[in-house]
C-alpha cells in the first residue's frame, strides 16, 4: 500500500503558500468580490489561492489531475488533487475568521475516486488538520508539532453535540422536520458552519454534523480527516465518502441514528 506521506508533505507546502496569500488579503478594504452564476460570492483571494496551488502542483506533480472550485478540472489519470481555495468565502469577505483552504488528493480505486490525503488549513483561526490514508488524523501547527485526533465515544443521542451550517437547505429538501426533531433530541446544537464542524467531529468536541448540499471540493479533505480519526463520513444516503452531494459525519456510534433523523420526510 502506498504511504502517501510525500503527498501529505506536499499538501502542507501548498497550504502554507495558500495561507500566506489568503491572510494577506483578509480584511483588506479593497478586496474585490464578484457573484458567480450560482449566486455565491468569489473573491480575488479565492482565485489567487487556487492559481497558486495549481502552479505548485503543475511543477511538483505534472502527471496528476487537478479539480478546483474556481477553475474546474484539468488533466486525467488515477490521481486527482481536489481544491477549495477558501471554504467559507462568505465569512472571509465579511471578516469572520472561520474559513479554510481545503486540499485533498483522491486516487482511483475499485469504488471510484476516494480521498487518500487531506489538509484543512484555517490560518485566521491558527489551526490546521490533516490525514493520510492508514496514518491517522492530526492537528497542529506543522507535521512535527501535532496531536493525533480521535472521535468521541458518546453513544447516546441525548448526550450528543450536533453542529450544522444553516436551516434553509434542509427546508428546501423537505428534510426540515427530521432535522428539527434531531435538534430536540440531542444535548446541544451549534451552527459553526462550513469545514469546522467536521474537524470538531474528528477532534471529539462535537459528535454529529451534516449539511444538505455540498460539492466534492467541500468534502474530500474533511472526509479523510474524519474517517482517519475513527469517525464515519457518508452522504445522507449512507454512501461512504464525499460523493453524494451532501454529507453526514459522526463518531460512528451515532451514525445510523443521525441518518434516520435526516432522512425523515413528511
Amino acid at each position: 500500500m502506498p504511504d502517501y506521506l510525500d503527498d501529505l508533505r506536499l499538501a502542507h507546502v501548498l497550504a502554507d503558500a495558500a495561507d500566506a496569500a489568503t491572510m494577506d488579503r483578509f480584511k483588506a478594504l479593497d478586496l474585490k468580490v464578484e457573484t458567480k452564476p450560482d449566486m455565491t460570492p468569489v473573491s480575488e483571494a479565492d482565485k489567487a489561492a487556487e492559481e497558486l496551488i495549481r502552479g505548485h502542483l503543475q511543477r511538483a506533480r505534472p502527471r496528476d489531475a487537478i479539480l478546483g472550485e474556481e477553475y474546474g478540472v484539468e488533466g486525467t489519470g488515477p490521481r486527482r488533487w481536489v481544491i477549495d481555495p477558501i471554504d467559507g468565502t462568505k465569512n472571509y469577505v465579511r471578516g469572520v475568521p472561520v474559513w479554510a483552504t481545503l486540499i485533498s488528493l483522491m486516487e482511483a480505486g475499485e469504488t471510484g475516486f476516494q480521498p487518500v490525503v487531506g489538509v484543512v488549513s484555517a490560518p485566521a483561526l491558527g489551526r490546521r488538520w490533516w490525514a493520510a490514508q492508514g496514518h491517522g488524523a492530526f492537528a497542529g501547527r506543522s507535521l512535527s508539532s501535532a496531536t493525533r485526533l480521535r472521535v468521541s465515544r458518546v453513544s447516546r443521542i441525548s448526550d450528543a453535540s450536533f453542529a450544522y451550517s444553516s436551516l434553509s437547505g434542509w427546508e428546501e429538501q423537505g428534510r426540515l422536520d427530521g432535522f428539527l426533531d434531531l435538534t430536540r433530541e440531542v444535548w446541544r446544537t451549534r451552527a459553526y458552519g462550513d469545514f469546522w464542524p467536521y474537524m470538531m467531529v474528528a477532534e471529539g468536541s462535537v459528535d454529529l454534523c451534516a449539511e444538505p448540499e455540498l460539492s466534492l471540493w467541500d468534502m474530500a479533505a474533511t472526509a479523510i480527516v474524519v474517517t482517519e480519526a475513527g469517525g464515519s463520513f457518508t452522504g445522507l444516503d449512507g454512501r461512504p465518502g464525499p460523493h453524494s452531494g451532501n454529507a453526514a459525519a459522526s463518531n460512528g456510534l451515532l451514525h445510523d441514528e443521525l441518518l434516520g433523523y435526516l432522512n425523515q420526510r413528511y
